[in-house]
């Protein structure tokens, strides 16, 4: 089983690959292609593909059963020790904190170790 998906693409790539595969949904085509037809029409995806972004996973014979790839998509696949991974770009850091410091009040400090 093939899955390849499209966001923002060429329609003439979405014409292309619907003679190959079944357009389930707006840019999501599944089938069944050999081998060699995956990888001629990933060529073509990523050829065509311009400033959109692609996917496509296809089973295979590995632990997780599948594997994926990606185009210009901000989620990298990442190799761990044999399985295929996401990683998510780090959210920006956030802005200092306003509050009160983190640390003993006067007061819990009296009520832990009494009055000195």
């Amino acid at each position: 089983m093939t899955v390849i998906v499209l966001t923002n693409c060429p329609a003439g790539l979405r014409g292309f690959l619907a003679r190959w595969l079944l357009e389930i949904s707006a840019g999501v085509f599944i089938g069944n292609p050999s081998a060699r037809i995956r990888a001629l029409l990933w060529a073509e995806v990523l050829e065509y593909a311009d400033q959109g972004r692609a996917l496509l996973a296809h089973t295979t014979n590995n632990e997780q059963g599948f594997t994926f790839l990606t185009h210009d998509h901000a989620w990298h696949p990442v190799d761990h020790e044999g399985l295929t991974l996401i990683r998510r770009p780090s959210p920006d850091k956030p802005a200092a904190r306003q509050g009160p410091k983190k640390g003993w009040s006067n007061a819990a400090k009296r009520r832990r170790f009494g009055r000195r």
